[in-house]
């Protein structure tokens, strides 16, 4: 068997061992319930959240804290770079009821970077090991750290930084297997992950490069890792983890019909709408539509001409006329 029939993360079963990741502006509550109905998905993540936002109450960061029950096992990340500050949100995180409690040490955007946190702490092993330290020493919570190669090339310290992690007490590490200095370009390198599983004993995470399900089983099969999680993979295509899923099971995988996609688009639309304000909602679902219809008939038309719309009604307007005009709807 490629993977571990009962992955537990600490106290918490994953199964199946796939994982939705933390992606920012993207991994909302809507998107999250989106991916637990479709099924497949073993846990999921909460967009990342700011350490400082958490403890000091903002009401943007208030704003993406909210979960439901249908959602779990979900994890909550938080990013920071004070070791005693990052104990502190963890603590809020904890009495939030969290299945798990992450840290991010693997953002590469620059305004995180300058503050010393996300991966540039793969620079600075003793802050993140203290990080670590603190929050296994504040929470009961299970405790997984999120993490790149390095800040580049020539500093690749992922080895160390997850010795460092275990030993602190992490229950699992997820290796993104690019430097800081990539961010999202070139290749991420899989043997990585492979050289991390075979140094720790805690479960090691994959995550990179999965865009189809048969990446994710063989992401499995070169580098024995415990779990695989997708990120970007997910926004075309959010069924990839029912249809990992079923691949992992030795089953065939079939492709949604067009139907479905007008079924997930509709309800996924209406609960955005529903929540946000027009022009929040708007941007949002011009966003989602652009990963949705790739693939699509005529997909490139629909796509130029909601970039035209001027409010989130007209958009929706537009997606069900597309889907009469296919016949799906």
């Amino acid at each position: 068997m490629l993977y571990s029939p009962v992955l537990r993360i600490g106290r918490v079963p994953v199964e199946p061992p796939l994982i939705l990741a933390p992606m920012a502006g993207i991994t909302d509550r809507d998107f999250r319930l989106l991916i637990r109905r479709i099924g497949g998905c073993g846990l999921v993540s909460m967009e990342f959240i700011s350490s400082e936002g958490l403890i000091r109450q903002r009401p943007s960061t208030l704003k993406m804290l909210h979960f439901v029950d249908e959602e779990r096992p979900i994890a909550i990340q938080i990013y920071g770079s004070d070791p005693l500050r990052m104990a502190e949100a963890a603590k809020v995180v904890e009495a939030m009821g969290a299945d798990l409690c992450d840290i991010n040490m693997g953002c590469p955007a620059n305004k995180v970077l300058k503050g010393c946190a996300g991966a540039a702490l793969t620079a600075d092993l003793p802050r993140a090991a203290g990080i670590v330290r603190a929050v296994r020493a504040a929470v009961r919570t299970p405790l997984t750290v999120k993490f790149r190669l390095g800040v580049s090339d020539d500093s690749k310290t992922f080895l160390d930084l997850g010795r460092a992690c275990q030993e602190e007490g992490a229950d699992a590490v997820t290796l993104h297997p690019r430097t800081a200095r990539q961010q999202f370009n070139g290749h991420s390198d899989w043997d990585a992950i492979l050289e991390l599983k075979q140094v720790l004993s805690i479960p090691v995470v994959g995550n990179g490069d999965v865009t189809t399900p048969e990446q994710a089983l063989e992401m499995f099969r070169r580098t024995g890792c415990d779990a695989v999680m997708i990120g970007r993979g997910g926004l075309g295509n959010p069924w990839i983890f029912r249809e990992a899923a079923a691949l992992l099971r030795g089953e065939m995988h079939g492709k949604p019909a067009l139907a479905e996609r007008h079924a997930l688009m509709r309800s996924h639309f209406d609960e955005v709408v529903r929540r946000e304000d027009g022009r929040t909602a708007l941007h949002k679902l011009r966003k989602f539509t652009g990963w949705y219809t790739h693939g699509l008939p005529d997909g490139r038309r629909l796509r130029r001409k909601l970039s035209e719309v001027a409010s989130a009604q007209e958009l929706m307007g537009a997606v069900e006329d597309y889907f009469v005009t296919q016949g799906a709807a």
